[in-house]
């Protein structure tokens, strides 16, 4: 191991081979505070070459140092403070509980401890003081380590805009509907048959997961725990024939009047804390407004803040509600692999796991 490799916090992605799992293999290669100590996977895979037994979907080769890694199983002990899940969500329950248990920081991209009363779901620009649930899930659990919860990618997006909004200015209604790429599906994905020349107006669970999800993050945090904010949302989900960035129409209703050009200045000024912009993965800025007519659109605008940035535009008059908007993000890196990344810096930032 050289200097360089040993002054680096090692790590393990869980599920690497899949879509989300490679996704983290790529943004952990050159990483300026992580360094990839372990891959694991399902047992079928465990004991073989990572190189040999995943299907390589990213545009970059992938990395030598990793591609020779032997695939472990998914349960501890792994090498690594740290462990990144990427996880089918029917088998990520007892196995992120584990790892917990055994004094591991889990950041997961699953959906099944995002809900639980003492598990952060975390924007660190939004809502990083609801890190401070970890102490509340260590000191009830017995735990030395902690689960962390990455929310659903369409969420990601529509929150991480939202928020300045709604500290501003109150959000009371939210009306959303989605358009979410292929690459939410995961590979292979929705069938061809399914998806070319069609749109699909059903993707199970997820109107449930936004409307859950994104009063949990814009709530507030107190001894008892986070209260959700106090909005209705409606949202519809569609699957479409893009293969990554969703894009989402959004009418909002305040707690008092907005203008466009206010609502867009407040977007514009928005950073998150001084310790959350100062990250690695925090793009500047998060929130990045587009006046055109035609914009955002995912082949034009996805990687925007090396894909950390959510693209704003069509700020309007809403005629039913206060305004509305269209709001597009990558949902595998800002709304997955990407901002777990930034999560487990913020672990690092705030001192939760020290560097060496």
């Amino acid at each position: 191991m050289s200097d360089h490799t040993a002054s680096k916090i090692p790590v393990a992605v869980l599920g690497a081979t899949g879509t989300v799992g490679q996704k983290f293999v790529r943004l952990l290669a050159d990483h300026p505070w992580f360094e990839i100590a372990v891959v694991a996977a399902s047992p079928a895979s465990a004991g073989r070459r990572y190189g040999d037994v995943v299907r390589w979907r990213e545009a970059v080769e992938i990395p030598p140092r990793i591609a020779d890694l032997t695939l472990e199983e998914s349960h501890p002990p792994l090498p690594g403070r740290i462990v990144f899940s990427a996880l089918d969500a029917e088998v990520a329950g007892p196995i992120e509980q584990a790892f917990a248990a055994a004094g591991a920081y889990v950041v997961t991209n699953t959906r099944t401890h995002r809900m639980d009363a003492d598990v952060p779901l975390l924007i660190p620009e939004a809502n990083a003081e609801h890190m401070a649930l970890v102490d509340r899930q260590q000191r009830e659990r017995g735990w030395t380590g902690a689960i962390l919860a990455n929310p659903n990618c369409s969420t990601a997006a529509l929150v991480l805009a939202l928020a300045p909004l709604h500290q501003a200015y109150g959000i009371e209604r939210l009306f959303v509907s989605t358009m979410q790429a292929t690459s939410g599906a995961g590979y292979p994905g929705v069938a061809s048959l399914d998806i070319l020349g069609n749109v699909v107006p059903h993707i199970g669970g997820e109107e449930e997961k936004i409307e859950r999800e994104s009063r949990k993050i814009l709530g507030t945090i107190g001894h008892d725990g986070v209260t959700p904010a106090d909005f209705r949302v409606s949202a519809h989900t569609n699957r479409v024939a893009v293969i990554d960035g969703h894009l989402e129409t959004v009418s909002v209703g305040f707690r008092r009047a907005v203008s466009p050009d206010e609502a867009m200045e407040t977007l514009r000024g928005f950073t998150g804390s001084p310790c959350v912009a100062g990250l690695p993965s925090s793009p500047h800025p998060p929130v990045e407004v587009d006046t055109r007519p035609d914009r955002p659109q995912p082949r034009l605008d996805l990687d925007r803040g090396r894909g950390m940035a959510v693209t704003v535009g069509r700020v309007r008059p809403c005629p039913i509600l206060d305004l509305r908007m269209v709001i597009l993000g990558h949902n595998t890196i800002r709304g997955a692999a990407g901002q777990a990344v930034q999560i487990a810096e913020l672990l690092v930032a705030e001192r939760r796991v020290e560097r060496p």
